[in-house]
């Protein structure tokens, strides 16, 4: 037959070194999963910074957009609420028009105003009595079809104000949005910038500077021409504006964001273009092959065209590159490349 017999209980020196064991484990674990995350390498953390950068100008595109169309729309909606109040205007001195001739009437007692003229004391001047009542007759038909047109003109204004305004509404939402969204992609980029030691932070600055040199100080133009004198003097206009630093949404004189510098430039030298680089990218004769640019073409690059700079010669893009940096040289191999536009 088994036995039965009771396990011997573990002494209390086991229970107290496993106990001392699992609680060294336990804070262990904790220890690791508190832990701060290594820093990234300096490499690392710029490639993110400069694909939230570049996601950033993407929003700031949208942002400009959207206030360009803002401002468009304001025009048009305060135009619209002019005419509607002039319409309005017209049709109460119509209105007025026609009360008048309906109380002149409820005064002569509602007779009939043929019977009237028959009745006059001067029965030779029927005739001509009987032109003018013919004429007023004529008048009034005329005023009511007018007031009846009037009215149709205001309701449609007033419908077409009102649509507008709506969208004028819906712009400014999407503007704000679109402006949240280029604040958290830079807040993004300050978070990883902060993560980085003293040190790394100066390294990466140091390349970056070191990069803006090479590209502004010490570049090769070479000697390409200008595609005519209203492109080389935008090009020149730009050229005074190297170090001056990107802002998003900034259209200078002294700050600017990429198609910020190139609706400035061109604005130097008296031409007007939109003001997006999704615009800009319409603005002119397209060019598909870099070998054809000429100096103070524009320049297009990413499928989405929402950067642009102007061609500076030599396989040199003149533009203002992302947050943090400065208007400089640069070569157009460091972007993907889409097409030119000649202005």
């Amino acid at each position: 037959m088994a036995s039965h017999r009771r396990p011997k209980p573990a002494s209390r020196t086991r229970v107290t070194v496993l106990t001392a064991t699992a609680a060294a484990a336990v804070a262990l674990s904790a220890q690791a999963a508190n832990a701060a995350p290594a820093k990234e390498s300096v490499k690392d953390a710029k490639a993110k910074v400069d694909a939230l950068y570049e996601q950033a100008e993407q929003a700031t595109q949208k942002y400009d957009a959207a206030n360009e169309k803002l401002s468009s729309l304001q025009k048009d909606a305060s135009s619209l609420q002019d005419q509607v109040a002039r319409q309005q205007e017209h049709l109460n001195k119509l209105r007025d028009g026609i009360g008048a001739i309906a109380a002149s009437q409820y005064r002569d007692g509602g007779i009939d105003p043929s019977l009237q003229l028959f009745l006059s004391s001067n029965p030779d001047s029927y005739l001509d009595q009987a032109t003018s009542l013919d004429q007023l007759s004529s008048l009034q038909a005329g005023s009511l079809t007018q007031l009846e047109d009037a009215k149709r003109t205001l309701d449609q204004e007033r419908a077409e104000a009102a649509s507008k305004l709506a969208e004028v509404q819906s712009t400014r939402t999407e503007l704000a949005k679109r402006k949240a969204e280029t604040k958290k992609k830079l807040a993004d980029a300050q978070t990883i910038l902060n993560g980085l030691t003293a040190a790394q932070r100066q390294q990466m600055q140091e390349q970056e500077q070191q990069a803006a040199n090479r590209a502004s100080s010490r570049v090769d133009l070479g000697n390409a021409k200008a595609a005519s004198a209203r492109a080389q003097a935008a090009f020149d206009a730009a050229k005074t504006r190297i170090g001056d630093p990107y802002v998003y949404g900034a259209t200078g004189p002294s700050s600017f964001d990429c198609s910020g510098l190139t609706s400035w430039a061109y604005s130097q030298a008296g031409v007007s273009i939109p003001r997006t680089s999704e615009e800009q990218a319409n603005a002119g004769t397209r060019i598909y092959s870099a070998s054809q640019l000429e100096v103070g073409d524009l320049v297009i690059f990413y499928s989405d065209a929402h950067h642009v700079g102007l061609y500076a010669g030599n396989g040199m893009v003149l533009h203002a590159p992302k947050p943090g940096a400065y208007v400089r040289y640069e070569s157009m191999s460091d972007m993907p490349f889409e097409f030119g536009v000649r202005i």
